[in-house]
């Protein structure tokens, strides 16, 4: 749970913005490679589809006071505590203000099969499998690398305060949650419960979205009415790569079939030339066999041309909202206070200030 009223130190762990850039770098810097977080905007199955391979959800919605006693949590006939089953990593949340970053390693803990940890995570997932809930969540709490990460992405206080309150009734305080698939079972993950809640059995990694979003539903209807501040986001692969990867398919594609209908390749041409202007070597394709007539082959390579031009537009748009995201987390960590104490100076020097702010009274 994030609790806006506490203030940083060195030993705490600070709220941070729940948002897929600050996310994206979040994972990156813990280590993790081949995977990003997008946001998501509708709740259908077609919209979480279109982004597979997806690895785990991230619901944020408004904490309420009577969600504080765990449902019962459902035990599997050949395990009796599911909490402690080497196979769900689930840590409960010890730490204020990380459900955040917990919420994140729900998911990449327990999808080690299909994601590169790195040396970091995956030795603290080693480390804690036969942990308890409770430590698991210490383990984490206490790991420098990770506060550090996490840490990295709170904007800078203007002022320092002198201690920390504890959250009032009427205080916002809002919480994120984990949907991810383990050895075919479907699972919310909260670190405010008693251990991983099974929300669907036998599901597959082509069904369980269809499996997850009944369920967001059913969260978010139980929320107070007209309460709308929610935040779904999805643990995804690495779209550049992804792209990478569908871009040189597509141009090995191109080329064999130029080659079977004795079309001159166009080496310059922007369906051949990468976005640092070097042309792209293609990868061994079966396309220069293609089977079928003259006719046939045309429409063929009309088709690959189209699907290709699609594809490096994806790719641009992509790289676009990497340059948009780095961007956004270097304003978030700047500290605008001096320039502001600066330049309300300078006004003031320039005697402009008052004036101002006399200006400023009228027009509200």
């Amino acid at each position: 749970m994030a609790d806006d009223s506490a203030a940083p130190s060195g030993d705490t762990w600070t709220t941070i913005e729940s948002d897929p850039g600050v996310f994206t770098e979040l994972i990156a810097s813990m280590g993790v490679s081949g995977c990003q977080v997008d946001e998501l905007w509708s709740l259908d199955v077609e919209s979480l589809e279109a982004l597979a391979p997806v690895y785990g959800l991230i619901f944020l919605f408004k904490w309420r006071k009577e969600e504080s006693a765990p449902p019962p949590v459902q035990m599997d006939t050949d395990d009796a505590n599911p909490s402690s089953s080497s196979d769900v990593f689930f840590a409960n949340q010890v730490i204020n203000n990380a459900c955040a970053t917990q919420a994140i390693l729900s998911i990449l803990l327990n999808r080690s099969d299909t994601l590169d940890l790195g040396q970091e995570l995956g030795t603290l997932r080693e480390f804690t499998k036969e942990f308890p809930p409770d430590l698991k969540g210490l383990a984490i709490g206490n790991s420098e690398s990770i506060r550090h990460a996490h840490n990295s992405f709170a904007r800078p206080e203007p002022f320092i305060s002198d201690g920390t309150r504890s959250a009032r009734e009427d205080d916002d305080l809002f919480h994120f949650i984990s949907y991810v698939p383990v050895n075919g079972t479907l699972y919310e993950l909260d670190g405010l419960k008693e251990g991983p809640i099974p929300l669907a059995r036998n599901v597959t990694e082509k069904t369980w979205l269809a499996e997850v979003c009944p369920h967001i539903q059913k969260r978010i209807q139980a929320s107070a009415a007209g309460e709308i501040r929610f935040n779904l986001m999805a643990v995804v692969q690495n779209r550049l790569d992804a792209l990478a990867n569908q871009v040189a398919e597509a141009r090995a594609e191109y080329r064999g079939l130029c080659e079977r209908l004795q079309v001159a390749l166009d080496e310059s041409s922007p369906l051949l030339i990468d976005d640092v202007g070097a042309t792209a070597a293609a990868p061994s394709s079966s396309a220069s066999t293609f089977e079928g007539d003259d006719d046939a082959a045309r429409t063929a390579l009309e088709q690959c041309t189209t699907r290709l031009g699609d594809l490096l537009e994806m790719r641009r748009a992509e790289v676009e909202k990497r340059d948009a995201w780095r961007e956004e987390n270097i304003r978030r960590r700047h500290n605008y206070v001096p320039f502001l104490f600066n330049f309300l100076k300078i006004l003031a020097e320039k005697k402009q200030l008052k004036s101002l702010i006399d200006k400023a009274r009228q027009t509200r």
